[in-house]
């Protein structure tokens, strides 16, 4: 029977200036995601991507009270009802942000168990960029969500960057963790040991363990 219920992406995104690099890594994203997603089924994609930086008083006041505002209760439920996430923080003091981490902690600790989630960070240094393994795969590992390979990590000389014969570019990075999203929520088997083909793979591409290894570090 033909599913007529749009597959539902929500991105949230823990950007603090306008414009954000957090914001246009999470938009980046949700389009890879919604591009495969439309090229491998036929049901209609949404969308949505919420600003965290909107919410902020909101959060605060329900981390006091225990009451959330209805905006934020809405965006709760987005997230908890979303069939795949997309979560983006910028680095603050070599971790997520503050208000990240207090939006997450407001969502029950079994709401996003079994949901696939892309997780990936922007700051001014690839220094940073194993903050995706040290704090966010493990906070998404507590609320039992299943995270998928490649987490993505944008810093600044990465926008505009290709990469080279050694390294990924970013948009190689955005490409491959929205593939595996759209795979996990269509049911797919998404391994750490090799990828699924990207847009700009053969049908049979494969990562060596060796760029696994260097993925990790660069992501």
């Amino acid at each position: 029977m033909f599913a007529t219920t749009p597959l539902r992406i929500v991105a949230v995104s823990a950007g603090l200036s306008q414009p954000s690099s957090t914001r246009l890594l999470a938009d980046r994203l949700a389009a890879a995601t919604r591009e495969r997603l439309a090229a491998e089924q036929d049901r209609n994609v949404e969308v949505r991507v919420i600003e965290l930086r909107d919410l902020a008083v909101d959060i605060a006041n329900h981390l006091v009270s225990g009451f959330p505002s209805a905006t934020l209760r809405d965006a709760i439920d987005a997230v908890t009802e979303a069939d795949g996430l997309i979560a983006v923080t910028p680095v603050f003091t070599a971790s997520y942000s503050g208000l990240f981490k207090s939006f997450f902690d407001l969502i029950d600790n079994t709401a996003l168990t079994g949901k696939p989630v892309v997780i990936a960070a922007t700051g001014g240094t690839a220094r940073h960029s194993l903050v995706l393994e040290h704090a966010l795969r493990p906070l998404f590992a507590y609320l039992r969500a299943v995270t998928v390979p490649t987490s993505v990590y944008a810093a600044s000389e990465d926008w505009g960057s290709s990469g080279d014969e050694y390294t990924e570019g970013l948009p190689s990075r955005i490409r491959r963790a929205g593939g595996e999203l759209a795979s996990a929520v269509l049911g797919r088997t998404v391994s750490g040991a090799s990828r699924a083909p990207g847009l700009d793979d053969g049908e049979d591409a494969v990562v060596p363990f060796e760029q696994q290894l260097a993925d990790l570090r660069l992501d």
